[in-house]
């Protein structure tokens, strides 16, 4: 006979277990956004300027951040770089604005890296797209931040130019 000490633990352990992780397992609202994204987000994220990022890499060095920024295209830029190596079999990279300029300038000082199988999911993105970007800054090399990204949130579509999408 099993003793019910052990069923009453193996209850509270399941209980437990639902309630710790329900928080990541449902959500109110499903979007075409928040199907492309992680289940649970990334909670432990500094939110930072992208300059403030670009002004002081070592600062950010093994952290994760989240920045919002207006994508402006994907790149090839920093890839196979030794020192900060990220394969471009495996990566694509990407670039956001500068937000401290009224001109058109792309932050090349920030190199964003994502998985090509990821980066298939947002190859809609347009130039001006306002998304928030979550990642870790994974290298300062060449006194540039490197970051790696783990999720991508579109907040705002840019608007359409001459009826092209």
């Amino acid at each position: 006979m099993i003793n019910s000490k052990y069923i009453k633990s193996a209850i509270l352990a399941f209980f437990c277990a639902v309630i710790f992780t329900g928080s990541c397992l449902y959500t109110d609202k499903v979007t075409a956004e928040t199907l492309t994204q992680p289940a649970c987000a990334v909670t432990d994220a500094q939110t930072v300027k992208p300059l403030d990022i670009v002004n002081s890499p070592k600062s950010f060095l093994n952290k994760k951040v989240s920045i919002k920024a207006k994508f402006d295209k994907f790149s090839t830029l920093g890839l196979d770089y030794k020192p900060a190596y990220r394969s471009s079999n495996e990566y694509i990279s990407f670039l956001i604005k500068r937000d401290d300029t009224t001109f058109d300038i792309p932050l090349s000082e920030m190199k964003l890296f994502m998985k090509r199988a990821e980066a298939e999911k947002y190859i809609d993105l347009k130039t001006n797209d306002e998304l928030k970007i979550t990642g870790t800054v994974f290298s300062d090399a060449l006194g540039d931040a490197w970051v790696e990204t783990e999720s991508i949130t579109i907040l705002k579509k840019a608007p359409e130019k001459d009826g092209v999408k």
